[in-house]
């Protein structure tokens, strides 16, 4: 099992789009490599902490690849859009992959460099922080069906699906 994490705006749409990805294992809402010890929404709404929404992906390599997750990502995502996603502004709302492994670096900036040009706006760092959201945020769009999500569901094929 590898991990990844994926920050695309409002995180409840980024973890609800890729939990129902074949291969992915596990997901779960939190807020990474910003300067506060575990901040929390409001920390990131009032501009206390300057931490991105993210989603941790727990991913079985066997069945998915990390260019596969890239393909996935980039389709619900504005690549080229800075701290924008959707309706939702601000710099918790920033894109941006967080590695644990530096082989991964090389293997995401590759693929940005065959598939985008040279000014998107995602962030490609190490992962130096991950702090669990708060619990109501975790599968907030299996507990709240009609709730605000920016990402299309159906931009995921159906042999992409578990």
């Amino acid at each position: 099992m590898k991990t990844i994490y994926f920050a695309g705006g409002c995180f409840w749409g980024v973890e609800k789009y890729f939990s129902l990805v074949k291969g992915v294992l596990f997901t779960k809402v939190g807020y990474a490599n910003g300067s506060k010890e575990n901040p929390s929404y409001e920390d990131l709404k009032s501009g206390r902490d300057d931490a991105s929404e993210t989603v941790e992906i727990k991913y079985d390599e066997k069945v998915i690849s990390l260019e596969k997750l890239l393909e996935l990502y980039l389709r619900v995502v504005d690549p080229y859009s800075k701290n924008k996603q959707g309706e939702d502004e601000g710099i918790q709302y920033r894109t941006g992959i967080y590695y644990l492994d530096k082989s991964e670096e090389n293997i995401i900036k590759d693929y940005f460099l065959k598939t985008l040009n040279n000014n998107y706006q995602i962030e490609v760092l190490p992962l130096n922080k991950f702090f669990d959201a708060e619990e109501y945020h975790q599968d907030y769009l299996n507990k709240n069906p009609g709730g605000y999500c920016h990402i299309n569901m159906a931009k995921l094929r159906p042999d992409e699906k578990k």
